[in-house]
């Protein structure tokens, strides 16, 4: 199915698209980078550590938005897969644009973890039961990413070292946001052994993912000392590293948290405190490593401002990694009642902030213009 080819001209909504369905035609999961973003910052704004009058509103209210990005992403993707079929199923032999499907389920959990820090107060506990239902389907869906888009890169995509950059960690590490967030809800669920299922489950989704991620970094340490920085279009995938790093923190440190409670309810005490060390001694650590690759990503950031960074979807990769990290940040300061992590988790959060306003202006910018509309895995195709 094609687009007429009706032209249009000034400043009018789509107006750098040839047809207002063309939208839908180039549409790929990219976009679902601004559910993560938005949905972190809903969250990290959520955890601040001191009080301000109506931040909670403000926090509130993003994730709102971001329920309301992902539904009409949700049915701009879906409607691309009915009315461009054939088109639509390249994005399986791309190189790059497949990575993105790793933003769905993520963009997925933040709407889950929302659930339980805004949803819970307004409706009572019989949030959870849907909190409960979406996070398996999150579950699902991480797997499904982990497994087949990798699978997709050994048997029917083109891949180089000099090529590489840290989207290849997205669909793997879309498991381990979904620990994070079965470690956030576990406790939440009435009958023990549910808890063990859950947070035993999210242990296993964070050890699919983790080792995993950090072989990918190795190998995108070894091709930048080699090759040096990815083209300008990709200054941003320089964040993406921190995600793993920052979620894998943060999953240990809830998960910790969590154990000894649900293993002692369901006869193993003893398990459950090792656990809880465990728990935060290796977020302390991530931590540490987060710290090594987020001071990179400022200072190759800041080569790149230099020779100047062309705006596109992928500006949302300087987003939701910060925004874990932060939270991870902020989660040491409250377990371990250190002012340092509180203070510099708040200007992690307010950091993220500033960057969220920068990306999402000029996404909304080149959204209503049409430019950001554009699809890789068709660009060679005649219209």
């Amino acid at each position: 199915m094609t687009c007429p080819n009706s032209v249009k001209t000034g400043h009018w909504p789509l107006s750098h698209l040839p047809h207002p369905l063309e939208a839908i035609r180039q549409f790929t999961p990219n976009w679902f980078a601004a559910t993560m973003g938005t949905g972190v910052l809903a969250l990290a704004l959520a955890q601040w550590p001191a009080e301000v009058p109506g931040l909670h509103q403000v926090a509130e209210g993003f994730w709102w938005l971001t329920i309301a990005l992902f539904l009409l992403f949700t049915a701009m993707y879906t409607a691309r897969w009915v009315l461009f079929f054939d088109e639509a199923r390249r994005i399986f032999g791309h190189s790059t644009v497949s990575m993105f499907f790793g933003t769905i389920p993520m963009g997925l959990a933040t709407i889950i973890n929302g659930l339980l820090v805004f949803g819970m107060p307004r409706w009572g506990d019989g949030v959870e039961e849907v909190a409960q239902l979406l996070w398996w389907l999150d579950v699902a869906m991480s797997l499904a990413c982990g497994i087949l888009i990798p699978y997709m890169m050994f048997t029917r995509q083109e891949h180089s070292i000099d090529q590489m950059t840290a989207v290849w960690l997205l669909p793997v590490v879309a498991a381990e946001v979904a620990a994070a967030s079965g470690g956030l809800l576990a406790p939440h669920l009435l009958d023990a052994h549910g808890q063990l299922v859950m947070l035993s489950t999210s242990y296993v989704l964070w050890a699919f993912s983790l080792p995993v991620a950090f072989s990918i970094l190795t190998i995108l340490l070894l091709r930048m000392a080699l090759h040096k920085l990815p083209h300008e279009s990709m200054a941003a995938s320089s964040w993406l590293a921190l995600g793993p790093i920052g979620t894998g923190a943060l999953g240990m440190l809830v998960l910790g948290a969590d154990a000894p409670a649900i293993f002692a309810a369901n006869g193993l005490p003893g398990v459950g405190e090792i656990a809880a060390g465990l728990g935060l001694v290796a977020g302390l650590t991530l931590w540490g490593f987060g710290l090594w690759w987020m001071l990179m990503a400022v200072l190759i950031t800041r080569r790149y401002l230099r020779e100047g960074i062309p705006f596109n979807l992928g500006w949302w990769g300087f987003t939701f990694p910060l925004g874990v990290y932060s939270l991870a940040t902020l989660k040491l300061g409250s377990t371990l009642h250190l002012g340092f992590f509180s203070v510099f988790g708040a200007v992690l959060v307010a950091a993220l902030a500033v960057m969220w306003l920068i990306v999402a202006k000029r996404t909304v910018q080149g959204a209503y213009k049409g430019e950001l509309f554009v699809s890789p895995c068709i660009a060679g195709l005649r219209k």
